[in-house]
């Protein structure tokens, strides 16, 4: 006879039910088979041409003769040249002052454009949220910025912040803000300014957007509860508000981030040619396209895919998003 402890209950063991399993296992089938297709895409437009990128970015290939790329290892990365006298002198992208500079350029433009729009994107969608006559419609005016294509923002802009011409100067020279015209676009103390302020004025909306989203999902019966206790409207929102809308605010300022760090066709546009706005993928297009050096410009393209994927996971790691889908 089997020793059971007085007062305990005896285990009970579930038997398996093989219509479950199986129903389990045709799920995962059918769900991979939905799949295929969307990894396939992606393997081809995505995968092959980031490996084809490192792999180019090992050989010394050039636009003109990819087919005879020959393997050097990382030396578009870093070489030691040693002149035989006690001398070398080093080379490659991680000792180039450029590619530094554009480095601190993306950074720069990166951690400032997406501060101003996530402060901004909230302020607005407080607004959005609010219930006043006309609603839709402001809702709807608001987003047309971001739906300008980037190159008809940028042009428009550059149009607009011309010296000779510009809107932009005629306004602020008429109200006494600035005493002459300002090349903004062209000159280095303002061209980075000038490049926040367009993307600031497009991207805003998109930060509206997805923090109006958390908004709309914060149950009104919290606003309830706190206006019939007599809280201050103040100490609601940084008390209810903000924590509750914390999770859409991180995965707004992390998609944000992302595509900022990853901007061309902004600076492209808007400041060609100009050092003091040069980013890592405007410094990767020039090696790859205009200067011949396909290889150091996939070297580029490398390091440049490398800083965004480990960005990535330490803001998620830090920041504890839960990307499952399973909650936490």
């Amino acid at each position: 006879m089997a020793d059971v402890h007085a007062g305990a209950s005896p285990i009970r063991t579930v038997p398996s039910v093989p219509g479950r399993s199986r129903l389990t296992r045709e799920r995962r089938r059918s769900a991979w088979l939905f799949l295929a297709p969307m990894l396939l895409v992606l393997a081809l437009v995505a995968a092959y041409p980031l490996l084809q990128t490192i792999r180019f970015s090992l050989t010394d290939a050039t636009l003109s003769d990819l087919a005879g790329a020959k393997f050097v290892g990382f030396r578009n990365y870093y070489e030691w040249v040693d002149y035989g006298d006690g001398e070398g002198e080093a080379f490659g992208l991680l000792v180039d002052p450029v590619w530094w500079q554009a480095v601190w350029n993306t950074v720069r433009y990166t951690l400032i454009s997406v501060s101003i729009e996530t402060v901004l994107g909230l302020v607005f969608a407080l607004v959005l949220n609010a219930n006043f006559p006309g609603r839709a419609l402001v809702r709807a005016a608001v987003l047309i910025p971001w739906a300008i294509p980037t190159i008809v923002s940028a042009k428009m802009w550059a149009w607009m912040m011309n010296d000779q011409f510009g809107i932009l100067n005629d306004m602020l020279v008429s109200v006494g803000i600035i005493s002459a015209p300002i090349a903004w676009t062209a000159s280095p103390d303002t061209a980075m300014l000038a490049v926040i302020i367009v993307d600031v004025w497009k991207t805003t909306p998109f930060m509206a957007l997805l923090i109006l989203a958390g908004l709309q999902m914060v149950p009104g019966d919290v606003y309830e509860a706190a206006k019939i206790d007599g809280v201050n409207p103040v100490k609601v929102f940084f008390r209810v508000t903000l924590p509750l809308i914390r999770p859409a605010i991180l995965v707004a300022v992390i998609f944000r981030a992302l595509d900022a760090l990853r901007v061309f066709d902004l600076i492209y546009v808007l400041t060609p040619n100009n050092n003091q706005t040069k980013t890592m993928s405007v410094y990767a297009q020039e090696n790859l396209f205009q200067f011949d050096n396909f290889a150091q410009g996939s070297a580029a393209s490398t390091v440049l895919f490398l800083v965004i994927a480990g960005i990535t996971l330490i803001y998620i790691k830090a920041a504890r998003l839960d990307l499952s889908g399973g909650g936490r």
